[in-house]
């Protein structure tokens, strides 16, 4: 439930927007909520900017305040399919942690978007992450969002002096055509977004990795059509 700000007027609240379908959908639920959003996105040496663009796009769309992108290059660490060209991302679901999981990347990402939205005087921070059709990454279940939570309020100056602090992960228990359908139902134009691991340049999806797949039967459950863009010869 959205709590207005002291005055009456929306409150704010920092969104963690990719420039893929959950992030997209995740800023409609924000907006519909009655939010002032303010995105935040990440360059973080991930293999593609295709995503940052798309990111652009979604947040212009949205009607989001603003629209940040900070650089914080995990590349120089590491230690995964998307942050590491040495490493292949895999085309075939695997067992366990997939190697396209990056180390801390949510835990990281989340601290930012605390420190922002202490700037901003808001309490509320929104991500799009999914327990249900999601790749197995451990930062995407909620006993890590409930955990960071009570981080939020212990580690800010903010939250010792006034607390209420609230991650929001609206999508956490939604299939992924439950998350289309709420985001078609919320006006999100999902041709705008690039979910794909490796798409090119130009955004165009590879058809075959792990997120390209949950995308595409995502789309075929919710018995709607799916805009993405595809590689020639793929899809």
């Amino acid at each position: 439930m959205k709590r207005a700000a002291d005055n009456g007027a929306p409150g704010r609240a920092v969104v963690l927007l990719s420039g893929g379908l959950d992030s997209a959908t995740t800023l409609a639920v924000a907006r519909s909520r009655g939010y002032v959003c303010h995105a935040l996105s990440f360059d973080y040496g991930q293999r593609h900017v295709a995503e940052l663009e798309a990111a652009g796009r979604v947040a212009a769309a949205l009607g989001a305040a603003e629209h940040r992108v900070v650089r914080l290059d995990l590349g120089q660490l590491g230690g995964s399919a998307l942050t590491d060209a040495a490493i292949a991302v895999p085309e075939a679901p695997t067992e366990g942690i997939p190697v396209t999981y990056v180390p801390a990347r949510n835990t990281v990402m989340l601290a930012y978007a605390l420190a922002f939205a202490e700037v901003l005087g808001a309490r509320d921070i929104f991500i799009g992450v999914n327990a249900v059709d999601y790749s197995g990454y451990p930062d995407c279940r909620p006993e890590f969002i409930e955990a960071f939570e009570k981080l939020a309020n212990l580690a800010t100056k903010a939250g010792v002096e006034q607390g209420n602090f609230h991650i929001h992960a609206p999508l956490i228990e939604l299939s992924k055509a439950d998350i289309i359908r709420l985001g078609t139902g919320l006006g999100v134009d999902y041709a705008l977004t690039v979910s794909c691991y490796q798409a090119t340049a130009e955004g165009l999806a590879c058809g075959r990795c792990d997120s390209c797949r949950l995308r595409r039967e995502g789309f075929r459950a919710a018995g709607l059509p799916d805009p993405t863009r595809y590689a020639r010869g793929t899809g």
